[in-house]
């Protein structure tokens, strides 16, 4: 890539972040002047501290990865702009003498988050260095996915959350990421094997027993989280990603068709005899059962309220301020978050937050498609798959198209787990198309160029 092209590019980032600065700034604006009739007496302290943000992410990305693809940033800053707008939509709608303001403490998690980005790109010089490290990834992955197992308390009905004294933090928000990266680092080395080494039955190619292991593992794996965990959503990212990767490295459907139906399978077990698991499948099938059957404990009274805010928000919505995402409670500010994007924003609202996500998800198969090397192209498909995993299950838990999950919507819910995880992932990619954007260097002079080069000197 020529410089004046990396010069454009860069410039073309640093237009949208502006922009993605001055949306935020607007929609905050907006939310106090619809419900308080005033401007916000934080909107300076907010501007500066976006400004400042933009200001140092787009110089630290000059200096460190001029080559990265120039709308990775943007998005994940316009979104985690949006964010900031719902959760103090949200805080507005407290009415306790002493309610807890959120958005400011999201605005500080998306400042550490943003620091971690950069400290990616500024430390870690090669990508391919974490390839080194494929198990001790695993190990730490797995000994944070089954330490909330031992916890005493649950959270909304699911162990997933490691709290430390005063101070909590949910793992699966970064063993999506070690997983990635051991998924990745496993199978540049064993793609070959797993994909020649097969048997045909019923007209499919099945993987043989030796080579069926890794995904028999991640099956075992996957059940564990779900039985004594009971968390749906982190199971189904886990067992996913790996399929995806599985895939694009092996380029063998049968494995894609062995995955879904051994993770269907123990699901339907598991959702047999776990009861609550059993009981979000139930609320799922039935969510207004909470209404024909009150104090029963049928149905799910979010998801119901979830869905009338959807319809109630039409196509263009309510207007900022003019809902009542409050009615869903403690999970507005979670996975239902996105109930407040479809009432105040409407449908047109969802379809502009979906196609933010769906990019980000392209640009990360860009870079993966860019990359020059085995594991960087199946960890910048793990991380997008990462991240279109999540908002699948989030999206399709609030709006009745799968179970409840719980998971935190990327970018938009409240969260420090959430956030920091979120911008480790935008900095993993941006690092990867960095190196896969950049030009091949010059082939240099051969030795017959040389001598004639001396000569007519």
């Amino acid at each position: 890539m020529a410089r004046t092209d990396v010069g454009r590019g860069r410039n073309a980032e640093l237009l949208m972040l502006g922009f993605a600065v001055l949306l935020t700034l607007f929609g905050y604006a907006s939310v106090d002047l619809a419900a308080k009739g005033e401007m916000p007496s934080e909107l300076p302290g907010y501007a500066i501290g976006l400004v400042a943000i933009a200001a140092i992410s787009t110089v630290a990305m000059r200096r460190f990865a001029p080559h990265a693809d120039p709308l990775i940033l943007p998005l994940a800053v316009v979104l985690s702009g949006l964010g900031l707008i719902l959760i103090h939509r949200l805080d507005l709608t407290k009415h306790s003498k002493h309610p807890v303001m959120e958005a400011s403490t999201q605005l500080m998690w998306d400042g550490v988050g943003i620091i971690v980005c950069l400290a990616i790109l500024v430390f870690l010089k090669d990508y391919r260095h974490l390839q080194r490290y494929t198990y001790v990834t695993v190990a730490a992955a797995l000994v944070l996915q089954i330490a909330p197992v031992f916890s005493p308390q649950d959270t909304f009905g699911a162990k997933r959350w490691i709290q430390l004294g005063p101070a909590s933090f949910q793992p699966g928000e970064f063993v999506r990421i070690a997983m990635a990266v051991f998924f990745a680092g496993y199978l540049t080395v064993h793609k070959d094997a797993l994909a020649l080494a097969s048997r045909r039955v019923l007209g499919f190619y099945l993987p043989r027993g030796r080579q069926f292991g890794p995904i028999a593992v991640v099956w075992v794996i996957s059940l564990f989280v779900l039985i004594f965990e009971r968390d749906l959503g982190t199971a189904l990212i886990f067992f996913g990603l790996f399929v995806i990767v599985l895939y694009v490295a092996t380029e063998r459907g049968s494995w894609v068709i062995s995955g879904l139906l051994m993770f269907a399978i123990g699901a339907v077990v598991v959702a047999s005899f776990e009861p609550h698991v059993h009981g979000r499948v139930s609320a799922w099938m039935h969510p207004f059962a909470v209404f024909d059957h009150p104090g029963a404990g049928a149905g799910s009274d979010q998801l119901a309220k979830a869905l009338f805010g959807f319809g109630s928000g039409g196509v263009l919505g309510t207007g900022l301020g003019n809902g009542r995402p409050d009615l869903i409670g403690f999970a507005a500010n979670s996975d239902f978050i996105l109930t407040s994007v479809g009432e105040e924003l409407g449908l047109a609202g969802m379809m502009a937050a979906l196609l933010m996500y769906a990019l980000m998800v392209e640009r990360g198969l860009r870079s993966a498609l860019d990359a020059r090397d085995a594991f960087g192209k199946l960890l910048a498909t793990g991380l997008a798959g990462a991240l279109m995993l999540q908002v699948f299950v989030v999206m399709g838990g609030v709006t009745g198209l799968i179970p409840l999950t719980g998971k935190a919507l990327p970018f938009l819910s409240k969260g420090g787990s959430s956030q920091i995880g979120n911008w480790i992932l935008v900095g993993l990619l941006l690092k990867i198309s960095d190196f896969a954007r950049r030009p091949d260097p010059e082939p240099s002079p051969s030795i017959d160029d040389q001598a004639t080069q001396l000569i007519r000197g």
